[in-house]
């Protein structure tokens, strides 16, 4: 007797489980264990790493990371506005900002603010400083089309409402249409929140103290001290996703909410 079409696509699902089975009982037998737990999980590099990961690297992964979507957020809401004014001088220079900052790499930004400048123009920035600005500056190009889009997205009639009780344009944009565009792309803010706690890994190229390092710096450094492979790297990035991960499912909360919403309206 002939399978139906359900059938089939069971027995294929099952036929993948098998393989994948198969595969794993493979990979268990087939590896070093013992090489792979010193060279990748060692308990003793573990246990040295802590508790400096947690109140030194990833503290100031946490501040870098805010400090730059603070000045990402403000410059993004204001090129935002300025890629959609009526004015024409400020649409093409919010055009020009957000081009050049989105072609150029981050890491370009960071060796700019970190080396190019001090020598160039005597001006030198510590740390904190430097991170803020680098990735702030990167953060605004990306943020500001976000915004834009949200902005976008929010139904022209109530940009006409508030003019018709005698609002100007800018105010109108900033008390009526700018809060209804922030629940729309909470998402994709979320992501770049995400996107900048990656980024701030480009702090290690800065020469700076221990006190001063983030979470790539501290693992690179652990790696440096104690020539124990992959461990180090391995504790930086499980605080890595410490941070990421409730991000993700949070950008995806924000996400289900908004298209019930729409859905809803």
């Amino acid at each position: 007797m002939a399978m139906t079409l359900r059938q089939k696509q069971a027995a294929g699902r099952y036929a993948q489980y098998a393989l994948l089975a198969v595969l794993a009982l493979v990979l268990i037998l087939v590896a070093d264990w013992q090489t792979l737990s010193r060279a990748v999980f060692n308990p003793e590099i573990i246990a040295q790493q802590f508790p400096q990961v947690i109140t030194v690297a990833l503290k100031n992964t946490l501040i870098y990371t805010l400090l730059g979507f603070i000045v990402g957020l403000t410059g993004g809401i204001i090129l935002a506005l300025m890629k959609l004014s009526p004015i024409a001088p400020y649409r093409w220079l919010a055009t020009l900002y957000i081009e050049l900052f989105r072609g150029l790499p981050a890491l370009v930004v960071f060796l700019a603010f970190g080396y190019g400048i001090p020598l160039a123009f005597g001006v030198r920035f510590n740390s904190y400083v430097t991170v803020m600005l680098a990735l702030g500056l990167v953060a605004a190009a990306y943020i500001s089309e976000v915004l834009r889009a949200g902005i976008q997205a929010v139904p022209k009639g109530q940009l006409e409402a508030a003019r018709s009780l005698g609002m100007s344009h800018s105010r109108a944009m900033v008390t009526i249409v700018v809060p209804q565009a922030f629940r729309i792309v909470l998402p994709p803010l979320t992501n770049e929140v995400i996107l900048l706690t990656k980024d701030s890994s480009l702090v290690y190229l800065l020469g700076m103290s221990v006190t001063q390092y983030e979470l790539a710096k501290f693992g690179r450094e652990g790696i440096s001290t104690s020539g124990a492979g992959l461990t180090p790297l391995v504790v930086a990035g499980f605080c890595y996703l410490i941070i990421t991960v409730p991000l993700g499912q949070l950008a995806r909360t924000f996400e289900k909410r908004t298209n019930s919403r729409s859905r809803a309206s």
